[in-house]
């Protein structure tokens, strides 16, 4: 193989992978022009989930006609100058690669009139070839239409999801810039459907009202500029820096820990304005938490930091969206004191209790916990109820399973003896202990039940005596769409009320005493992840969704005879060792284990 240089058109298509993965990328791109541009108002209109179609138009600055050409070209940016630029970036945009990279994997027509100028100019660019360069009367502002996403390369088209996916990708994004920008205006319509529309009013709360709902948005703690103090005499990393960051500010919303979700999609992180994915600024949030939320459960999270330029890089991945910070652990910290800071001014956030009777509630998780084990527990009202979106094992209906046939799965007699840190139910077997994880078990024996219902085409459907009205975000709305039928077959009944409100009216019969919205919306927020179980059909993906939105969580307080009956029940199963996601239900310390470990052997 001898060494060549790669062409033109090929090099860019290469280039163009790196930044265009989906159609949101394209949006992303073309919305950060129009915000470097300028524009009070952006509207972004998609169709086939932005394959097919993806026009943004803005009221910015425009292009000069004599620039229009150059544009396309790659490497050609407005935004830099020489090197000591490439450190002190204060737009969205710099690289000079998204137009040349769009035109290089779609069609793309471009009309721009540029500020004083009497008339617009119009574009064509198709696979990187410039098919026409025209007068055009056009507004003040800049249009781009981008057709048949990836055509030159059908390849990419196979890895894109449903069009409901990818349209709830695009939706996503546009959310996250309404919040970052609350005063610019932002539409989406999708497929003739106005999915978003911000007030522009330059208040972030507004447009959380309209990317979460006012129930959720009337909730959310404020963190206004919360500043970051550097002690000039401390010796923590920060101070020890030449110059340190001072000029370090964080503002925004967060949940209660009351609020709060199964994944982390809903924490929104801006770095002067721009959305960034970043697990310093995640686990930062988190730890302010710390003992406040379930394990497994994450906040709703709006935060706005803003730091000198020089303090952040921002070149690190052609998507620009990874960055990396001058001094990390000072942007950690300010991060988790602002968070904290608020959730105590809001309520004060309870202390872990060792050694008392517990309450449903979040066990700290760190490892400086100190686990505390109540061994035969006496039974009370107060323990034995259940919080939350979990269904109590008591009250579920036995799974019409029988026990296993099959040596090599079943589990010996277990006697249940008590709970370790609200998430761990302690049996003593004929060889040894046993720890369970209570919510993978009860996902198990949710699961079989589920299942074996769908196989005898009985499942049990509670109808609810009021439907009950969510409102989702277009994501979630988008994922609905896409699996309303497998949803329908397990007993959700869903009707739609509005562009992103629907009405709850039934739900399976295992949640009759759960709050169906939130486990509805986590079963959702399951399916929308794509975590598979062990069976691969959809089905079979979308039951164990429900079953992990309605199992009892870690950090709950089971009384002794609910563990008992979920031990029960486990025994029965055909796979008790593991839940339907393939992780393990239960570890076991076998008696030579133990012997061992106390010298007896």
């Amino acid at each position: 193989m001898t060494i060549h240089i790669l062409s033109d058109d090929l090099a860019a298509k290469i280039a163009a992978g790196e930044v265009i993965e989906r159609p949101a990328s394209v949006v992303k791109e073309l919305i950060e022009n129009s915000i470097d541009a300028g524009a009070r108002e952006i509207k972004v209109e998609t169709r086939g989930g932005g394959q097919r179609l993806i026009r943004v138009a803005d009221d910015g600055g425009g292009i000069p006609a004599s620039e229009v050409e150059t544009a396309f070209a790659r490497h050609a940016t407005s935004k830099l100058n020489s090197m000591d630029d490439l450190f002190n970036i204060q737009t969205l945009g710099f690289r000079g690669e998204a137009l040349p990279s769009i035109a290089a994997v779609a069609r793309v027509t471009l009309i721009t009139r540029a500020r004083g100028e009497a008339a617009g100019t119009q574009i064509r660019v198709d696979g990187g070839k410039m098919l026409e360069h025209r007068a055009q009367g056009a507004p003040q502002g800049t249009i781009v239409t981008v057709e048949d996403l990836f055509r030159h390369v059908p390849a990419r088209l196979k890895f894109l999801k449903t069009p409901a996916t990818e349209a709830g990708h695009i939706a996503d994004l546009i959310n996250a810039y309404a919040v970052a920008y609350p005063g610019l205006r932002f539409s989406l319509v999708n497929d003739d459907r106005l999915v978003l529309q911000s007030p522009g009013t330059g208040k972030m709360l507004d447009v959380l009202v309209k990317v979460f709902g006012i129930e959720i948005a009337r909730q959310m703690i404020e963190i206004r500029d919360w500043s970051l103090e550097i002690d000039s005499n401390s010796q923590s990393p920060s101070s020890n820096l030449q110059s340190p960051i001072s000029n370090l500010h964080v503002s925004g919303f967060v949940s209660p820990p009351s609020v709060n979700r199964s994944t982390r999609k809903h924490m929104l992180f801006f770095v002067n304005h721009r959305w960034v994915q970043d697990r310093t600024l995640q686990h930062a949030v988190v730890e302010a938490y710390h003992t406040a939320l379930m394990v497994g459960r994450a906040p709703i999270v709006a935060l706005d930091i803003v730091l000198p330029p020089d303090a952040v890089d921002v070149n690190v991945h052609p998507t620009k969206s990874e960055i990396r910070f001058r001094d990390t652990s000072a942007v950690f910290r300010a991060v988790q004191h602002a968070v904290r800071a608020a959730l105590v001014a809001h309520a004060p956030i309870p202390a872990a209790n060792v050694g008392t009777p517990f309450v449903p509630r979040a066990f700290p998780a760190s490892s400086e916990t100190q686990l505390a084990i109540n061994l035969h527990r006496p039974i009370t009202d107060h323990a034995s109820r259940i919080t939350g979106t979990e269904a109590p094992i008591s009250n579920l209906p036995s799974p019409p399973f029988q026990p296993p046939h099959h040596p090599t799965t079943q589990l010996p007699m277990l006697r249940v003896l008590g709970q370790i840190a609200s998430t761990y139910i302690i049996a003593e077997g004929p060889d040894g202990l046993y720890l369970i994880d209570q919510h993978a078990a009860h996902e198990r024996v949710l699961y079989e039940q589920l299942a074996a219902e769908r196989a005898s085409a009985t499942s049990a459907v509670q109808e609810l005596l009021d439907p009950l009205m969510l409102q989702l975000t277009p994501a979630q709305h988008a994922a609905l769409e896409t699996n309303r039928d497998a949803l329908a077959s397990v007993g959700f009944q869903v009707e739609t009320f509005g562009s992103q409100t629907i009405l709850l009216r039934a739900v399976p019969a295992v949640m009759k005493v759960s709050d169906p919205r939130a486990a509805l919306v986590e079963t959702i927020d399951e399916m929308e992840q794509g975590e598979e179980p062990l069976e691969k059909s959809a089905e079979a993906r979308l039951i164990s969704s429900v079953c992990k939105s309605i199992a009892v969580k870690g950090g709950q307080v089971l009384s002794l005879e609910e563990m008992r009956e979920l031990v029960r029940r486990l025994e029965q199963t055909t796979a008790p060792r593991t839940c339907p996601h393939g992780r393990p239900t239960m570890i076991q310390l076998n008696v030579a284990t133990l012997e061992r470990e106390f010298g007896r052997k």
